[in-house]
């Protein structure tokens, strides 16, 4: 049996190592929603049975192949750009994804420990993922990219997302997967409720907000390659290309993506801001705010009217320097690598709307949102502005836009993108694609946007309490399956 055991071991890791790559693979581009609960089971039916080490180094492969393959396009940024070697830079990779993958290792490995193996320990497993995906998004300032909700902008589970929101999803999702490992066991009468309930999501009421009216946007896509970007000797071409970009666009608001103009605010030439200021038709301007002094904000500002926004929720490693990495952050040579944080999220009253501005990835964090998108002055429509031109095009692009997406369902909102390079593109408040400019194509993409106002219900308990429902529930469905567990293994 001993000699048996390792080569058991190795099998049990090898699928756990392919089924993350099948989860990575429900995610954008392909949006095949039902191979997330899939991929899932596969990993819920291998720990079911085992023992506590076993458990968690499978969570833990599973993880790992999870986020390597779908935060691979990280290397793009550390190697091509920030001159890091190749091997050095895929190790980078590696090593965040094995950090990351922590988290579900620590879950899965104490619910082992804590449940003996059967039914509780399989139905365990779903608040335990819940509660993995919770401590992912909030601990060390939060890294949810490739949340396992996010995979269901579409298909059932979809209908969810204005009762529950992304970590509600990732729990009915983990639910799905326990029902397929029961169905597969014959367990009927589990399986039957562990996949009615996420798959009532298809039949759910969705109709909590109303029209505000419509406007007329310019989303402007420079498509300014990542190398050229920082560089003062193209400084004067691209500001100039922008300005022209600018004065074609016929939308009542002109939207420029994240760090358009790569350097404060204060550094622009008079004559450059008065010929992009154009009182008629407002713009949104990606540049900076601030001084070395007080730290400078990444932002954007409101050419012709008095209106500015700083990014609130900043990017490690990228935004803001983490204690004793310093030294790898200035390896990379980052312009601007420890900024400051915005101070206010008002939205931008313009052209009839309520636009609230969101950066870069500051739009996976719904909870620090919602204030957002209650009460009397919520937004009507959200602003994403982005330049991931550091990464390539392959699957970031369309991660993102899928992140936006599930925004646009959880609080019934539009979301407007202008990014450098891509997905330039229009999501309605039913998180459907309406418009999308080509990645790396330079223009405008002209489109109307109709504005909302109404609050949905997970707005609404997540503006009163934020994640704290979910947490709580996570915790006491798994103390209580634990107690239960115990109360029926007791001679």
């Amino acid at each position: 049996m001993s000699a048996e055991r390792p080569v058991t071991a190795a099998r049990a890791v090898g699928l756990a190592l392919a089924a993350g790559v099948l989860h990575t693979a429900a995610f954008a581009p392909t949006d095949a929603w039902f191979l997330q609960p899939l991929a899932l089971a596969l990993l819920f039916g291998a720990v079911q049975h085992e023992k506590p080490r076993r458990a968690a180094l499978l969570g833990g492969a599973f993880g790992f192949s999870w986020l390597a393959s779908g935060l691979w396009w990280l290397h793009i940024s550390m190697h091509q750009f920030g001159g890091i070697p190749w091997l050095a830079a895929a190790g980078a990779v590696a090593l965040l994804a094995a950090f990351l993958s922590g988290y579900y290792a620590l879950a899965l490995g104490l619910t082992a420990r804590a449940i003996a193996p059967g039914p509780h320990r399989l139905w365990a497993l779903v608040p335990a993922w819940l509660l993995g995906e919770l401590a992912r998004a909030s601990w060390f300032s939060g890294f949810p990219w490739l949340a396992s909700g996010y995979a269901h902008t579409t298909g059932p589970l979809a209908g969810w997302a204005p009762w529950v929101g992304i970590y509600g999803i990732a729990a009915l999702g983990a639910l799905a997967a326990a029902g397929l490992v029961m169905l597969r066991a014959r367990a009927w009468v589990g399986a039957a409720v562990a996949l009615v309930v996420p798959l009532a999501g298809g039949v759910l009421p969705q109709q909590f907000t109303r029209s505000t009216g419509t406007m007329a946007v310019s989303l402007v896509q420079p498509s300014i390659p990542q190398d050229q970007k920082f560089d003062p000797a193209r400084f004067q071409a691209n500001l100039e290309g922008l300005a022209a970009q600018i004065e074609s666009a016929r939308g009542q608001v002109v939207i420029t993506p994240e760090s358009v103009v790569p350097l404060p605010m204060s550094e622009l030439p008079p004559e450059t801001l008065a010929r992009l200021a154009r009182p008629q038709q407002p713009a949104l301007l990606g540049t900076f705010l601030g001084n070395a002094e007080e730290g400078y904000v990444n932002s954007v500002v409101a050419l012709g009217a008095s209106y500015h926004y700083g990014k609130r929720h900043l990017l490690p490693f990228g935004e803001f320097i983490p204690p004793g990495f310093g030294w790898f952050v200035r390896a990379m040579n980052i312009p601007l690598d420890d900024q400051a944080r915005g101070q206010h999220q008002d939205a931008w009253p313009v052209a009839g709307q309520r636009l609230r501005p969101l950066i870069c990835y500051e739009d996976l964090f719904g909870e620090d949102v919602v204030r957002s998108a209650v009460g009397a002055d919520a937004a009507t429509v959200f602003v994403n502005v982005s330049n991931l031109a550091w990464f390539g095009t392959v699957m970031i692009q369309d991660q993102h836009l899928q992140f936006s997406r599930m925004r646009a369902l959880e609080f019934q909102r539009p979301v407007v993108r202008s990014t450098n390079t891509g997905a330039t593109a229009v999501v309605s408040h039913e998180g459907a694609v309406t418009a999308r400019l080509p990645a790396l194509a330079r223009g405008v993409l002209e489109a109307t946007v109709e504005g909302r106002t109404g609050t949905t219900p997970y707005a609404t308990w997540l503006a009163a309490a934020g994640l704290a429902p979910l947490w709580l529930a996570g915790a006491l469905v798994w103390l209580g399956l634990q107690r239960t567990a115990r109360r029926r293994a007791a001679p």
